[in-house]
């Protein structure tokens, strides 16, 4: 009897290849017979090495290697060699479109993810906007894999990470901090970023209320860098992530320590998520209604303001309808700073 072997295409973005971890995971554990190979960019590895016995990684460079038709014909060809018996789509972007193409005519099992995009388009309506919860991204993914057999139920918890000598020289055991809060106040739009200026509020109110509080900037790119140095240079309690650490895997295993993290809607959020870390998560232009909140985390925990405009935009990338990012601007940092800290109380209350 053939085994069945499972080929999952998700290349980008960090983000949205996170959300794809709790789904295999799930998958994996329930059909441990079934072969799984994730092909994705080499970067998001460490998401899936030693997620299960039955996944494993195959790394795909699209910009160089595999560019271009010829390129993806030549992916083809070496995909085709695994002998895989299923082929799910969880990106639906040209390149997956193509490669799917390819195994539908040559007669595999195909299936493609369902984005559910007029729901989207009327979520960010600006006339007759339909404000209503679509499907989660967990979701989508789950329904390529009942298209091709294999029913899969959520029960993904964490991510399993031994922390690295290089991790734990930042959480001393001696002398150790009560509270330790991750921030990620990045993201790759705009319409999806807190006013830097209002997130030095928050870090400094915290800063002034929890003597016994570090906060951990995430983030890179000399922008963001630079930012973080002049914030730790003012608060003691800051400390630049990237300053320590290399790599998602450590600090995936960093986030798995942390009391909670303050995010926008970005991959911070998702990379927090699994490791089970509470996320306070900002949200402007975006909306969870969109089905892009973290795994597993709370809707109470989300930070965002009922206005007319909002969401505007699935992605964050659109410009600001009202040209003044109010959804953002007007956000109070005392609102972030209780949610932090009531999670924190919880935190505590929980080891008492």
């Amino acid at each position: 009897m053939k085994t069945e072997h499972i080929l999952v295409v998700r290349f980008s973005a960090l983000g949205d290849v996170a959300m794809v971890v709790p789904v295999i995971s799930s998958l994996a554990r329930q059909y441990p017979d079934v072969r799984i190979t994730m092909l994705s960019r080499s970067f998001v590895r460490p998401l899936f090495e030693g997620l299960a016995p039955n996944v494993s990684f195959m790394e795909a460079d699209l910009t160089s290697e595999y560019h271009g038709v010829r390129g993806l014909n030549s992916l083809y060809r070496r995909l085709v060699a695994k002998r895989f018996t299923a082929i799910a789509d969880l990106h639906d972007v040209l390149r997956s479109k193509y490669l799917r193409m390819r195994f539908d005519l040559a007669r595999y099992r195909v299936a493609h993810i369902n984005k559910h995009r007029q729901g989207k388009r009327q979520l960010v309506s600006s006339r007759g906007k339909v404000l209503r919860q679509q499907p989660t991204s967990f979701e989508n993914y789950a329904q390529v894999f009942e298209k091709l057999g294999y029913p899969v139920k959520l029960d993904f918890t964490s991510l399993s990470i031994t922390p690295s000598r290089e991790v734990l020289q930042l959480m001393p055991l001696n002398h150790r901090p009560s509270y330790n809060v991750g921030l990620a106040p990045f993201a790759a739009h705009e319409g999806k970023v807190y006013p830097l200026r209002l997130t030095e509020t928050v870090i400094r109110g915290l800063g002034e209320r929890h003597e016994d509080l570090r906060i951990f900037l995430f983030g890179g790119g000399d922008k963001e860098m630079a930012v973080f140095h002049e914030w730790a240079a003012k608060y003691p309690c800051c400390v630049v992530v990237g300053d320590h650490l290399k790599g998602l895997q450590q600090e995936l295993a960093l986030m798995s320590l942390l009391d909670v993290m303050v995010s926008m809607d970005s991959a911070n959020m998702h990379l927090a998520s699994l490791v089970a870390l509470p996320v306070v998560s900002v949200w402007g232009a975006t909306h969870p209604y969109a089905g892009f909140m973290g795994y597993n985390q709370k809707p109470e925990n989300a930070v965002q303001l009922d206005l007319p405009c909002r969401p505007c935009s699935i992605f964050g990338n659109k410009p600001c309808q009202r040209g003044d990012l109010a959804c953002l601007n007007n956000i109070s940092p005392d609102l972030i700073i209780k949610k932090v800290e009531n999670i924190l109380l919880t935190q505590k209350t929980k080891t008492l």
